[in-house]
């Protein structure tokens, strides 16, 4: 019997839109840590895709895992949960084992070394069969299978939109494991949610603005919600610039302004940034497209969408974000 070892992980293509057909499988895209399960004389390793050693990091899912066949190797991919049961970045980046933490899953969907022999030339629905088979019966909660999903590919995009959640992943069902490539027999999609923000300052840039400054209304206040240069083309950008003519303003419109600190993922406005900042009247609504909310009160990985109009004080889905 061959010893287990850790694999480079096979790599997904993003891409705009997702193949569909028989020939394709479709998985959840969760927003965690992609983490490599491996058993090895009776000890399990987690390891990161480049190899960093994640044992102290999830000491209970390690120990879940000791059920593993030995001389095993499985892929995989550790999220948190928030509240109400979605996956959260943020909160898995800031996870520290200990009582009263968000609780983690681990989500198996592949096997690439199985008792000792490698099964990484297996086409991808053989390999599912032995995880489903071989490995996964011997595995509890929070162990669980990213299971395939079971519905056409536009209906799961409403699904993931309509949840909250980031995206999709297809995989050729014929697909052997390829350590390490991005050959394109995995492809990955992400369905950001998306909402009306009011548009209120924005930060110079060479020909027109770099990035614009977004918030949304709590009562009569107006709350900065996060900052993004995303999502515009060189139209899109001289369009929006010629709304901003005429609405500047000297003071900043947002109440909670300045913020102590930038945050980790820096996305907060502190005294000194808000030096590069222009203002303008709270008017311009736009529809951004976004991750999650951060415990900051930020938005993660947003993106403008595009100009919805110029009413803010009008518009009731910027008086009360959906952070649920």
């Amino acid at each position: 019997m061959g010893k287990a070892h850790f694999v480079e992980p096979m790599l997904l293509r993003p891409s705009a839109s997702l193949p569909a057909g028989e020939e394709w499988a479709c998985e959840l895209k969760l927003d965690g840590f992609r983490v490599q399960a491996i058993m090895s004389g009776g000890r399990v390793h987690l390891r990161s895709r480049n190899n960093t050693d994640f044992n102290d990091k999830y000491p209970a899912l390690a120990q879940a895992l000791r059920a593993m066949p030995d001389e095993t190797v499985i892929d995989g991919e550790v999220i948190a949960l928030d509240k109400s049961g979605r996956p959260s970045f943020s909160m898995l980046q800031n996870y520290r084992p200990g009582p009263g933490v968000a609780p983690l899953v681990y989500y198996a969907f592949d096997v690439m070394i199985l008792g000792g022999k490698e099964v990484m030339s297996e086409a991808l629905t053989a390999r599912r069969a032995l995880l489903q088979s071989r490995v996964l019966p011997r595995l509890e909660d929070p162990i669980r299978e990213s299971c395939e999903l079971d519905a056409s590919l536009p209906a799961l995009i409403e699904s993931v939109k309509a949840h909250g959640l980031e995206g999709l992943v297809a995989k050729r069902r014929d697909s052997i494991y390829e350590s390490g490539q991005r050959s394109g027999a995995w492809q990955k999609m992400r369905v950001n949610r998306s909402q009306p923000f009011v548009i209120a300052g924005y930060t110079p840039g060479p020909k027109t603005f770099d990035a614009v400054i977004f918030g949304y209304y709590e009562g009569e206040d107006l709350l900065y919600a996060g900052r993004t240069r995303n999502g515009f083309t060189p139209s899109t950008r001289e369009s929006l610039h010629k709304l901003f003519r005429g609405l500047e303003v000297v003071e900043c419109p947002f109440a909670n302004l300045p913020e102590s600190h930038s945050g980790r993922w820096g996305e907060g406005l502190t005294a000194e940034k808000m030096a590069e900042c222009r203002w303008l009247q709270p008017v311009l609504v736009g529809q951004f497209e976004f991750v999650e909310w951060t415990p900051d009160g930020h938005l993660r990985h947003a993106r403008f969408a595009g100009v919805l109009g110029s009413k803010a004080r009008e518009t009731s889905e910027v008086v009360r974000p959906h952070k649920s």
